[in-house]
């Protein structure tokens, strides 16, 4: 169970990092923040290119910054778009975010005016594919 403060760090490291999208294109910023086990929160926006689709999602970003920081398990995870529709991390970054959490992970999503819905990764990947499966 996130606290609200949090909740409050991982809107504005997202709402942060969306400023500083890379989305010439699509005109679409999107950035996201993750909360590590160590309670540390890393932060990724998303980095389009004209080559499509060599561009990184916003959540790829944020995992990166995770790892190369030493964070190993994802506990939270907050999506921040440009409203007014609410975003959800899509179905490669659901996966690449399964790697590194359990079914149980927090998904929130919101835009600048606040955190707009919140799920589990089971209720947006159900039966999903980890790497417990691989384990001999």
């Amino acid at each position: 169970m996130l606290t609200e403060e949090q909740r409050r760090d991982l809107l504005a490291a997202s709402l942060a990092a969306r400023a500083r999208s890379h989305s010439p294109y699509s005109g679409y910023a999107v950035g996201a923040a993750i909360l590590d086990e160590q309670g540390k929160i890393h932060a990724g926006a998303n980095i389009e290119n004209a080559a499509y689709p060599q561009g990184w999602c916003a959540e790829a970003t944020a995992l990166g910054a995770m790892v190369m920081a030493g964070g190993k398990r994802a506990l939270a995870v907050l999506v921040s778009g440009p409203g007014p529709e609410v975003i959800t991390p899509c179905g490669g970054c659901r996966q690449k975010l399964r790697e590194f959490a359990g079914p149980g992970l927090a998904v929130l999503a919101a835009d600048p005016g606040g955190i707009r819905a919140e799920w589990t990764l089971d209720q947006l990947l159900p039966h999903s594919f980890g790497p417990e499966h691989l384990e001999k």
